[in-house]
């Protein structure tokens, strides 16, 4: 398979099912979203101290990429095979959550990112979350997207959130308080 098409030089791009719609389209915009978070997944899944959790972090990818492939489906088509995301891909994201949680001091305040690369990268990939999630409910509002993809979008980056309070703690990094001035 040829990387190249130059199908798209002129600034457009196929739809799974055939449609051409433009490269600026609200519906590129959303899977390509995914797409950076699905990148900044495999960064996380690469950092040493997520050793013990990158066949999740893959599984994530996985979904991710299910994902992308629904979006990037155009709305009548019913003969593009492409796996589905289930219930229990957000109940998976949940029981990481309160496993995690379940280890952590209850957050009291707003905790600034940082404090060490790995953990950056988790507050990164949650702050594109949160954009490809307001991009996939951009798009709703003009077409209908499973709500499952909503719902999962929303507990990853609640997910990603707990994980870097996770990372930061395995690290032994304190985390930074939000103080706002008075």
């Amino acid at each position: 398979m040829k990387i190249y098409t130059k199908t798209g030089d002129s600034g457009d791009t196929s739809l799974l099912g055939g449609k051409r719609v433009s490269k600026s389209h609200l519906r590129i915009d959303a899977y390509g979203t995914v797409d950076e978070l699905n990148a900044f997944l495999g960064l996380l899944k690469d950092q040493p101290v997520n050793q013990n959790r990158a066949d999740f972090l893959k599984a994530i990818q996985d979904r991710l990429f299910t994902i992308g492939a629904t979006l990037a489906t155009q709305e009548d088509s019913k003969q593009v095979k492409k796996p589905d995301l289930e219930a229990s891909d957000v109940l998976s994201l949940e029981l990481e959550i309160d496993q995690m949680e379940s280890s952590l001091e209850p957050l009291k305040n707003f905790i600034l990112p940082g404090g060490h690369t790995s953990v950056s990268f988790a507050h990164l990939a949650r702050t594109v979350c949160r954009r490809a999630e307001r991009r996939v409910i951009e798009l709703h509002t003009e077409t209908p997207v499973d709500n499952l993809i909503l719902q999962y979008l929303n507990r990853l980056s609640d997910y990603l959130f707990v994980l870097g309070r996770m990372m930061a703690k395995e690290l032994k990094i304190q985390e930074t308080i939000w103080a706002p001035r008075n």
